[in-house]
C-alpha cells in the first residue's frame, strides 16, 4: 500500500468538518418535516378543531411545496452559492416550522406548511452537490450515507425527545423550539462550510490541488451531455425518478404516520410512543452504515438498492397481516421495514454523479428528488386518507408495501455496467485521494 502524503493526511479534515455540517443541516430539515406526525398524535386536530381529512392534507402539503421548486432551486445553487442559499433556507424553514406552533387558522397553517416545503425544497440536492465537490467516487457512498443518516438519526432522537417535549410543554411549544434551532444553526453553517476546496483556507494548497485534480479526472471519464434535456430523457434517469417516487411514497407515509399507528395500537402515553417509534430508526442507522461500506468496497450501487427495498415492502406486508393479531410480531416487521427503507440511500445517490457529468448532475438530482417529493405527497395523503376512511392503519401499510416492492422492480433489468461501476473500470482515477480514505 502506498504511503500517504502530507497532503492526503490533510484531506482527512474533510470528514470532520464538511460532513458534520451537512449532517446537522439535513437533520434539522428532516426534524421540521417529520415532527408533524407527533403533533397529529398529540391532539393537533382536536386543538385546532379540524377534521381528520384536513389533518392529512396539512401533512401532505409540505411535499407539494417541496416538489415544485427543486430543479430551479438547484440551478440557482449552481449559479450562485450552495453555502449562501442553504443559509437563507435554514432561516426561512426554521421560521415557518416555528409558525406551525403559533398559527390557529387552518388555511393559514396550510399555507405555512406549503411554504415550509418550498423553503426546504432545494436543500437536499444542494447538499449532495456540496459532497460531490469534496469527496471522490471511492468515498461517495459513505459520504452520502453520513449525510442521509441525518434522516433516521433525526427521527431516532426526535421520536424520543419530541414525545417528552410535548409531554413537558405542549405540541405548539415543541414546534416553536424545534424550528428555532434551525435558525440558530444557520450562523454556524455559514461559518464552517465552503462551496469548493479552493475556498477552504483550512486545507493546504497541495491538498486542495490533489483533491481537485482527482475530481477533474473523474469528470473526464464520464459521458458528455450537452444540456439538461438530454440528461432528463436518459432511460436510466427516468428509471431512477420512477423508483424514487414509489420509494418515497412508502417511506414518508411510514415516517409521518408511524407514531399514530403505534399510539393507536398500544394506547400508551405520548412519551412511550416516542420511544417505541425510535427503535426502528436505530436499526436503520446500523444497516445504512453497513450497506454504504459494502457498496463502496465493491464499487456496486444498484445491487445494494433494489433487493433491500423489496425486502422492506415484504416486511410492511407482514405488519399489515399481523397488526390486528398482536403488536409484537407486527412491531418486529416495522423494525425490519424501516431499516431496509433507509439502508440503500448511500448507494442510490452515488449513482447519478457516476452516470452524468457535473454540468447536469445537480439538476438531475433535483429532478429525482422532486419525484420523491411528489411520492411523499401521495404517500402522506394516501395513507392518511386510507386511515381516515377505513378507521384502520393496516390499509395504509399495504399501500406502502406495494410501493416499495414496485420501486425495487423498476431497477431490475439491463443497466450500463460502465456507468454504474465506473470505479472498477478506471480505479487509477482517484488512487491518490482514495488512499487517504482507507
Amino acid at each position: 500500500m502506498q504511503t500517504s502524503t502530507p497532503a492526503h493526511a490533510d484531506l482527512r479534515k474533510r470528514w470532520a468538518r464538511i460532513l458534520p455540517a451537512v449532517f446537522i443541516t439535513y437533520s434539522l430539515a428532516y426534524l421540521d418535516r417529520a415532527n408533524f406526525g407527533f403533533g397529529a398524535a398529540a391532539g393537533m386536530a382536536q386543538a385546532l378543531h379540524i377534521s381528520g381529512y384536513r389533518t392529512d392534507l396539512l401533512g401532505a402539503l409540505f411535499f407539494l411545496g417541496y416538489f415544485l421548486p427543486q430543479v430551479p432551486g438547484v440551478i440557482l445553487v449552481r449559479r450562485y452559492s450552495a453555502r449562501l442559499l442553504i443559509f437563507l433556507a435554514l432561516i426561512a424553514w426554521g421560521a415557518f416550522a416555528a409558525l406551525t406552533g403559533v398559527i390557529r387558522t387552518f388555511w393559514l397553517l396550510a399555507v405555512d406548511r406549503l411554504l415550509l416545503g418550498v423553503a426546504e425544497s432545494f436543500v437536499f440536492p444542494a447538499l449532495l452537490m456540496v459532497l460531490t465537490h469534496w469527496f471522490t467516487r471511492a468515498e461517495r457512498s459513505r459520504a452520502n450515507t453520513l449525510l442521509m443518516l441525518g434522516n433516521p438519526v433525526t427521527v431516532l432522537w426526535m421520536s424520543a425527545a419530541t414525545g417528552f417535549l410535548i409531554r413537558a410543554t405542549n405540541w405548539q411549544q415543541a414546534f416553536i423550539i424545534e424550528g428555532a434551532i434551525a435558525v440558530v444553526w444557520g450562523g454556524f453553517w455559514l461559518a464552517f462550510v465552503r462551496d469548493t476546496p479552493r475556498e477552504a483556507a483550512w486545507l493546504s494548497g497541495s491538498a486542495r490541488a490533489d483533491l481537485e485534480s482527482a475530481l477533474d479526472r473523474e469528470q473526464q471519464s464520464l459521458p458528455r451531455m450537452a444540456n439538461l434535456r438530454t440528461a432528463f430523457r436518459d432511460r436510466n434517469v427516468i428509471r431512477l425518478c420512477i423508483n424514487y417516487f414509489f420509494w418515497s411514497l412508502g417511506i414518508y407515509g411510514f415516517v409521518l404516520w408511524l407514531p399514530v399507528v403505534i399510539h393507536n395500537a398500544t394506547k400508551t402515553a405520548i412519551d412511550i410512543t416516542g420511544l417505541l417509534s425510535a427503535v426502528p430508526y436505530l436499526a436503520a442507522v446500523l444497516l445504512m452504515l453497513a450497506i454504504s461500506h459494502l457498496s463502496d468496497r465493491s464499487a456496486r450501487r444498484r445491487e445494494f438498492v433494489w433487493p433491500i427495498l423489496m425486502l422492506a415492502g415484504v416486511a410492511l406486508a407482514g405488519s399489515y397481516f399481523t397488526l390486528g393479531h398482536g403488536f409484537g410480531f407486527a412491531y418486529g416487521c416495522l423494525i425490519i421495514a424501516a431499516s431496509c427503507m433507509y439502508a440503500p440511500y448511500g448507494p442510490f445517490f452515488a449513482m447519478v454523479p457516476e452516470m452524468l457529468p457535473k454540468n447536469v448532475a445537480g439538476e438531475t438530482l433535483g429532478l429525482i428528488n422532486s419525484c420523491g417529493a411528489l411520492g411523499g405527497f401521495f404517500g402522506v395523503w394516501g395513507v392518511g386518507l386510507l386511515r381516515t376512511f377505513t378507521h384502520s392503519s393496516q390499509s395504509g401499510f399495504l399501500l406502502m408495501s406495494f410501493s416499495l416492492i414496485l420501486s425495487g422492480v423498476v431497477l431490475l433489468g439491463d443497466w450500463p455496467s460502465r456507468q454504474m461501476r465506473i470505479a472498477q473500470d478506471d480505479p487509477a482515477t482517484e488512487n491518490r485521494v482514495e488512499h487517504e480514505a482507507q
